[in-house]
């Protein structure tokens, strides 16, 4: 039995070439597309190569990192093949993308715009490099009414669920978001692994830091971030291999 994996990378637009090379040594069949190339506006659902892994393998599971977790919860949620998911940095809710001077819903699903929360655009950042940790929780507290609607419907995702989070996340509340969705999955099969000192992006064995991206906190340190890492690899190849 093999098992295909979908790699999604986050808001640096970038596939996560090395965290592919490491999967692929470990015997699973790996496809990292670059999901967005411009605004993270409207894309559909439908587009995530899945189709292709499905082809030439038994099982599917869906690897994301931050906005590439919501993508992938929300592909598990719609799509019965998923068998697994590991969310890294994950976020509970889909959000907007501002641009044009309006907000739109990041998805869509069979052409039609996901419910998403709307940005709280009179927030503004105290510090430097900018943290948006505040923007998320603010934003939430705003738009409490479309942040129910916005909520990722992960409880109807059967799958293995793994949430990996770092407790000094700068960017946004991981850590909270991870214990949300664990909530909302009940008794449904849900691990999640968090580190204290860990920031956004956490670091596998073998892995390069990735320094692309808006320039923003993410928190942690490069030491915290390979340390969680390194406890967090044998568990991810414990999902992986539990479906292959």
């Amino acid at each position: 039995m093999t098992t295909g994996v979908l790699l999604l990378h986050g808001s640096s637009g970038k596939p996560d070439l090395d965290r592919a090379a490491i999967l692929e040594a470990a015997g699973y069949d790996v496809v990292a597309p670059q999901w967005f190339d411009g605004p993270i506006s409207e894309i559909p659902l439908e587009s995530f190569p899945l189709d292709e892994l499905a082809a030439r393998n038994d099982r599917l599971v869906v690897m994301g990192m931050s906005y590439g977790s919501v993508a992938a919860m929300l592909l598990a949620t719609f799509d019965e093949r998923v068998d697994a998911v590991v969310a890294i940095a994950p976020g509970a809710h889909v959000w907007a993308w501002i641009g044009d001077g309006r907000q739109t819903s990041m998805f869509t699903r069979r052409g039609e715009p996901l419910p998403f929360v709307p940005f709280d655009l009179g927030w503004e950042p105290t510090d430097d490099p900018p943290s948006y940790l505040e923007l998320y929780r603010q934003s939430l507290d705003r738009f409490a009414d479309q942040a129910v609607a916005a909520q990722i419907p992960i409880d109807r995702f059967k799958g293995d669920l793994l949430l990996l989070a770092g407790g000094d996340d700068r960017l946004w509340p991981s850590v909270e978001f991870a214990e949300q969705l664990a909530r909302r999955r009940g008794s449904l099969p849900t691990r999640v692994l968090s580190s204290e000192t860990a920031g956004h992006r956490l670091v596998f064995p073998g892995e390069e830091v990735k320094t692309s991206g808006q320039r923003m906190a993410r928190g942690g340190s490069e030491a915290a971030d390979r340390a969680f890492g390194g406890q967090a690899w044998p568990v991810v190849d414990q999902v992986l291999a539990e479906t292959r």
